[in-house]
């Protein structure tokens, strides 16, 4: 796939530091380098609004592992499909999938320049197993399919994870659309994986509306019930679409639910 690995000075050179980058934020909130000072300065703002904002960003990564160790063991799902990569950080999917199965195979989706550069970093993989990286964009899914087709075997169960993606898509039923395509292409059995922010507090609407203002890409919050809207036709396993901390979280410990929900989904 030598197309989808551009050179280090190409995804440089399409790098703008002059606003705030979500992916590079969320890197920032969760203890990672790879941002900037425009970054820096828009989480701190962000986290004088909504203190809870890095709590949230650790409980998203902490759901996703969850959410892959379920999958990837007691479901026995081999092929992810993860939209929306972001910057690594630490137990990524991939990371998290091999350990469990080292044959799994991955492919990460993002049209970031950053996550471009970084690309080298998350196609790691074990030897048995394929991690790869595609540059497309979200709104296009049939590429998207199309082009992990050439990776994945769309013959059998893949996992489809958009983790905290979908805000970024400002229409909302071209948000809904975009996941009923993509989930289209899975054969039964596969699974969604997803989650994203919600619209239930107040001082994390004003955080992400001052976010919004700095000229960034902007990042709808929705409410609970638009979220569940996305795994309509599907089989919630349980405890159904809930706050992040709260799905199955690890025995003996005592979650306190945040402003982020999701939900893992079987299609039938």
């Amino acid at each position: 796939m030598a197309d989808s690995k551009p050179t280090d000075q190409d995804a440089l050179s399409k790098i703008d530091t002059s606003v705030p980058h979500s992916a590079r934020i969320w890197n920032y909130w969760m203890g990672g380098k790879d941002n900037y000072e425009v970054d820096r300065v828009a989480g701190d703002a962000y986290r004088e609004t909504a203190p809870n904002i890095e709590t949230m960003a650790r409980a998203s990564r902490h759901y996703l592992i969850r959410a892959v160790t379920l999958v990837a063991g007691e479901l026995g799902v081999r092929q992810f499909l993860d939209i929306g990569t972001g910057l690594p950080t630490y137990d990524n999917t991939h990371q998290v999938a091999q350990r469990i199965a080292p044959e799994s195979r991955i492919v990460y989706v993002d049209n970031d320049p950053l996550v471009l550069r970084h690309a080298q970093a998350l196609l790691t993989s074990s030897p048995e197993g394929v991690t790869e990286y595609i540059d497309a964009d979200l709104h296009e899914p049939e590429k998207i399919i199309e082009r992990a087709a050439k990776i994945l075997d769309f013959d059998r169960p893949v996992a489809l994870m958009l983790m905290g993606i979908l805000g970024h898509i400002q229409d909302y039923e071209e948000a809904k659309s975009i996941v009923a395509r993509l989930q289209a292409a899975l054969p039964s059995g596969s699974y969604f994986v997803h989650y994203d922010s919600t619209d239930t507090d107040a001082s994390l609407k004003d955080a992400q509306q001052g976010y919004d203002d700095t000229g960034a890409i902007p990042y709808v919050l929705r409410s609970p019930e638009q979220v569940a809207a996305y795994y309509e036709g599907l089989e919630l396993l349980e405890p159904g679409i809930v706050s992040c901390p709260l799905w199955r979280p690890e025995p003996g410990s005592a979650p306190e639910p945040t402003d982020i929900y999701g939900g893992v989904a079987r299609k039938p």
